[in-house]
């Protein structure tokens, strides 16, 4: 394969990496600062309450795009992303500093001047970098919020979700068509080529065909961070330093299941991601609690 068609097929994995180590840096300050999406990490009505949210919110988003709402769906996910970094940066400032009134101003400065980039000038390296940051806050605050088994079942719940939405009812592409119109900041972009501008290209269509760059969703780099994060969180067995090997055998997992993914990808056919990618991720976490049990 030519190097610069590789290039970018090294780049995606790496980018899971970054996320999935980046979580767990900000998984001590999102503790520290109590920042919890759940009270009870352990029960597994959590990753139910979880899939019936996001059932909500996609139904919203697309009923909002059959009626070309698209401003509306602009404003949403704009708020969605400044409160996503007003709690990841406070609990970064909060570690250092304290909570006070200082911190929380600081947070919503960071998280305003954030958010104002990413729809100021939507290049792909601004919205990559800033993407990193989103995907890292919100897996660490997940990954504190569940024990291993909800996070397991939430997983396995959305493998399923994800094939059914993108091979049998298609709605999934056609949420993900939307927001590429809209050039909406919640999609990893990985160009193709050198010089390629996302304000100026855009990506093409979403079904089959050459597109100008990779692109893959938040949530594929989220879950299976999730799971990282957890099992470093809630497990004490196999530690190396900041991770533990359950933890090291989901990244592993993850990783080889996504460039699984990357290969079916250059078919140019969209693809469910988290099968792949949650799949690898759950078996390597097993693996590597299976080798921590016999260390």
């Amino acid at each position: 394969m030519e190097r610069s068609r590789l290039l970018p097929l090294l780049t995606i994995p790496a980018m899971l990496v970054i996320v999935e180590l980046a979580a767990l840096f900000l998984s001590l300050p999102m503790q520290s600062a109590g920042i919890t999406a759940f009270e009870d990490p352990e029960s597994v009505a959590n990753p139910f309450i979880f899939i019936i949210i996001l059932l909500l919110f996609t139904g919203f988003l697309l009923l909002l795009l059959r009626f070309r709402w698209k401003k509306l769906i602009g404003v949403i996910i704009g708020l969605s992303i400044f409160f996503t970094f007003i709690y990841i940066f406070a609990g970064i400032a909060g570690y250092f500093l304290g909570l006070t009134v200082g911190t929380l101003a600081i947070s919503l400065i960071f998280s305003a001047g954030a958010t104002a980039l990413l729809y100021l000038y939507p290049e792909w390296y601004v919205i990559d970098t800033l993407g990193i940051l989103i995907a890292a806050g919100a897996a660490s605050i997940f990954g504190i919020s569940l024990t291993i088994i909800p996070v397991i079942i939430l997983l396995v719940i959305l493998m399923v979700y994800d094939a059914i939405s993108v091979y049998k009812t298609r709605h999934m592409i056609t949420l993900a068509e939307g927001v590429v119109d809209m050039k909406s900041p919640i999609l990893f972009i990985v160009p193709k080529k050198r010089g390629y501008s996302y304000r100026n290209e855009g990506i093409g269509s979403i079904g089959e065909g050459e597109r100008a760059a990779y692109i893959i969703g938040m949530g594929d780099l989220i879950m299976p961070s999730i799971l990282v994060v957890s099992a470093t969180v809630f497990l004490d067995v196999g530690r190396i330093g900041f991770i533990t090997l359950p933890s090291l055998g989901a990244i592993i997992g993850s990783v080889i299941g996504l460039s699984l993914l990357l290969l079916v990808v250059q078919k140019g056919k969209p693809q469910a991601g988290l099968p792949p990618i949650n799949g690898g991720a759950i078996i390597g976490f097993l693996a590597g609690y299976g080798l921590a049990l016999i260390l």
